[in-house]
């Protein structure tokens, strides 16, 4: 399924349409890996799904720090993790930032920009892939985790606008 979003708006109704359906692991952490280049759109991704759970921080990408976290209320998960690899040079980096101990917490949602970067160590995962298509259109693709019901999140999120 490849989805088309056209402004901030659509984005934001993307992402909130995508998290309502993300079923949450129960034996461990739900994991959504966020692929594209720079500008793709996997910032403003994160943003609009924090917004949709809540939170009222200033969501912006870790790219220095690594990883952020973001405590929720209310939702199928406890805590918003957002994670950017694009500066990690090797996957012992993350595991040093304690990555099995947020991977082993159903109560986290993380989101993780630049995968590819640690692919050695990511568990299975659901797949985002976006792609710049013109300065306000992005092309966007689901993968789902094959342990997930992948219907449902397809099924969700491919009446976006």
């Amino acid at each position: 399924m490849i989805e088309q979003v056209q402004s901030l708006e659509a984005m934001q109704n993307f992402a909130h349409k995508f998290i309502s359906n993300l079923e949450s692991d129960k034996e461990k952490a739900t994991i959504v890996g966020l692929y594209g280049d720079l500008g793709a759109g996997k910032t403003t991704f994160t943003q609009s799904v924090a917004k949709a759970l809540g939170v009222v921080e200033n969501i912006v990408s870790p790219t220095f720090v690594i990883m952020k976290f973001y405590e929720l209320s209310g939702q199928k998960w406890k805590k918003l993790i957002h994670i950017d690899a694009y500066r990690l040079e090797k996957s012992s980096e993350l595991t040093n930032l304690g990555w099995q101990e947020i991977i082993n917490n159903q109560e986290n949602l993380v989101l993780i920009e630049w995968p590819e970067k640690v692919e050695d160590i990511m568990p299975v995962h659901t797949q985002i892939h976006f792609t710049h298509v013109s300065d306000n259109t992005r092309s966007i693709s689901v993968i789902p985790a094959l342990s997930r019901n992948p219907s449902r999140i397809l099924d969700s999120v491919s009446s976006t606008e």
